[in-house]
């Protein structure tokens, strides 16, 4: 691929992500255009995990179930919520969206 096409790629994917700071290789400038052009092919889609194990603290030995939902969002993106239930009744949850073009990467390697 040469500079100039590169370049318009980009630009492209720079319209619906954060390209800034980001040494993209060809094929992941191709992956990611691709994403950006068929997102409706995406949108809504959803992943969830449960997991669990055993932990130990003051109190002693508990067990804590985990939950990790990845969704990508109506505009280009992966929204993560994570949850978390200890069988002594303490939880907590949290929320994050990867709209850069490293993170989207990163998710695509480790989740496709």
């Amino acid at each position: 691929m040469d500079r100039n096409e590169k370049k318009r790629l980009r630009e492209r994917i720079g319209e619906h992500l954060d390209v800034s700071g980001a040494r993209l290789t060809d094929d992941e400038a191709l992956q990611l255009a691709d994403l950006v052009d068929n997102y409706e092919n995406y949108r809504g889609q959803s992943e969830t995990r449960t997991s669990s194990y055993d932990g130990w603290s003051s109190d002693g030995k508990y067990t804590r179930e985990v939950t990790v939902t990845h969704t990508f969002t109506d505009d280009v993106g992966i929204r993560t919520d994570s949850s978390y239930r200890d069988d002594d009744g303490q939880s907590g949850e949290s929320s994050t969206e990867t709209k850069d073009a490293r993170g989207i990467l990163n998710w695509l390697r480790d989740h496709r």
